[in-house]
């Protein structure tokens, strides 16, 4: 039987239903105080992120036996920094649950204006719970949920974009008027919008993890990655830059629902209501794969002898329930410290430490392909050593953009790693001694 059946639209495909979220239907709020920054801002992710998916895709093609970027690091940095890198992006999927749900809750409440009186954190906090319990029930159950919800996000980021578009172009007069007029466009103003965008773009990596399964992979995944990542971001630019000019900013910025907004702007207040609706489904669709996605990554990393063997027990489903149970509650914990009143804030400093907690996994990925490459310089060609330098500095772009609260959230969870990591080398000294694959 063929087993590389995935050609480059396949995978192409692959990387934007993975990176296509809840994110993008928040971004053109978190980004209005920005002004044109958040423009520039996305410039700077676009080069970053394309040059870091190019990065992955030859890490994958140099080392196809790799466990994914634990073992790229690992190979090159050593067990320590991988930990640290890899624990780091952990953490970064486990404040994505209340991300998500905070978002949710925004256009849930524009969905069914009755629950206006339940207090935002009390719907953030069952919303992460229905759907432990939901994947308590084990994958298959997870997956199903899954499968219902993942084309539906589509329907409301098409619905803006087409009628956006269109009424743009047939009256631009009257919505150039909306273009924000400040900020100055900045360094500093355009590094944090960068912070911001960035979030919305995690995944674009994803199509290195179906290298086993493609065709050609050494053409494939490079090129499928590279213009996944450049469609998604075009279509994310699109829809800022509509918000931008269809709704003042003001108004843009305080909004908790931006895409009903938007459309409520476009058509007549109540519109916006409806597509409201499939927002709410698409969100709780993507917290439901993020839920399965932080225990499963965690249940790897007991295995590993990286976490605590608790983190891999599984239930009579197959599900780590120790796992799935401590997260909710660190999830809890985490969307209940951060809670604003603003909804759209609170959605902004738990992206954006989500982003830089995914920081420290990309730098260390970018540097291990320069030490991959400079043991056997001859197989590396000049576009792929630009790659990695665009990479490792939009990392930096991105560090210096998050902020002084975000870095601190981001530095004390990736720090409370340390303990963890010390404790289980204690426990199996010869877990740092699993082989390594060849490079």
């Amino acid at each position: 039987m063929e087993t590389r059946q995935l050609g480059i639209w396949m995978c192409t495909a692959l990387v934007v239903g993975n990176t296509i979220g809840m994110g993008i239907f928040m971004q053109p709020a978190a980004l209005a105080p920005f002004g044109l920054n958040a423009l520039t801002g996305w410039v700077a992710v676009i080069v970053g992120c394309s040059s870091l998916a190019l990065v992955f895709a030859a890490l994958a093609r140099r080392m196809p036996q790799a466990d994914g970027p634990f073992d790229y690091v690992r190979s090159t940095l050593g067990g320590p920094v991988a930990f640290a890198a890899i624990w780091s992006y952990w953490v970064s999927t486990l404040v994505t649950l209340p991300t998500l749900a905070v978002a949710v809750v925004g256009y849930f409440i524009s969905a069914f204006p009755a629950s206006q009186s339940i207090p935002p954190a009390v719907l953030t906090v069952a919303f992460m719970w229905l759907f432990v319990g939901v994947n308590l029930l084990g994958v298959r159950s997870g997956g199903r949920v899954q499968v219902i919800t993942s084309v539906l996000k589509l329907v409301p980021l098409l619905l803006v974009l087409v009628v956006g578009a269109a009424a743009i172009l047939a009256e631009p007069a009257a919505y150039v008027v909306n273009l924000p007029t400040t900020p100055a466009v900045g360094l500093p103003a355009s590094m944090a919008a960068a912070s911001i965008a960035l979030y919305a773009m995690l995944g674009f990596e994803s199509a290195t993890v179906a290298s086993a399964r493609a065709r050609d992979p050494e053409r494939t995944i490079p090129r499928a990655t590279l213009i996944g990542t450049l469609v998604v971001a075009l279509v994310y630019v699109a829809a800022v830059a509509i918000g931008m000019l269809v709704v003042p900013q003001a108004t843009l910025a305080a909004s908790d629902a931006p895409f009903v907004t938007i459309l409520d702007s476009l058509l007549g207040a109540g519109y916006g209501r409806w597509l409201a609706l499939f927002v709410v489904i698409s969100g709780l669709g993507c917290l439901n794969g993020w839920t399965l996605v932080v225990a499963e990554l965690a249940r790897t990393l007991a295995i590993k002898k990286l976490m605590p063997e608790a983190m891999g027990r599984v239930n009579r489903f197959g599900v780590p329930w120790v796992g799935l149970l401590v997260i909710g509650v660190l999830a809890t914990f985490i969307g209940l410290m951060t809670y604003s009143d603003s909804l759209v804030a609170g959605f902004t400093l738990l992206s954006v430490i989500v982003t830089a907690a995914n920081l420290p996994l990309y730098a260390c990925c970018a540097i291990a392909m320069f030490l991959l490459w400079k043991r056997r310089p001859g197989l590396a060609p000049p576009a792929l050593w630009l790659a990695g330098a665009g990479g490792l500095a939009f990392t930096a772009f991105a560090f210096f953009g998050v902020g002084l609260e975000s870095f601190l959230w981001a530095f004390a969870l990736c720090f409370a790693g340390l303990p963890v990591y010390f404790w289980m080398r204690r426990r199996h000294p010869d877990a740092a001694a699993v082989a390594t694959p060849k490079m």
